[in-house]
Formats: C-alpha cells, structure tokens, sequence
C-alpha cells in the first residue's frame, strides 16, 4: 500500500516545532485593518499553538 499523501493546504497552513507542538497563524488579520488598534493588529502577527482539541485532527492531516 502506498504512503499516505499529507493535505497540502495544511501543510502550508501549520508548523510543527521541534519539541512536536503544532504552530497556527492567527485571524482576523487579512482586511478592514482602519477599525483594529494597532495594539490589537501588532498581538495578531504573532504565532500561537493550535489547541488540543484540535491536535489530532491537524496532526492526521499533516501525515
């Protein structure tokens, strides 16, 4: 049987650090920036680690 392909978006979407944490990006950041602070858009560049709720859902997609 052959390998099984990981889901590419995902792969482009999501990081896996070095301990084996999972990285996201986060939203809210893409348009209508004039309404936000700049407090709030400067906290929205910074990466975040998904939740474990979601884990094993990203995990799977990744292969």
């Amino acid at each position: 049987m052959p390998k099984m392909k990981s889901n590419r978006g995902a792969s482009k979407t999501f990081k896996v650090t070095a301990s084996g944490l999972i990285k996201r990006k986060k939203a809210y950041k893409s348009h209508i920036l004039t309404s936000k602070s700049t407090k709030r858009k400067r906290k929205l560049r910074q990466t975040t680690l998904i939740s474990e709720q979601d884990f094993k859902r990203v995990n799977i997609m990744l292969g």
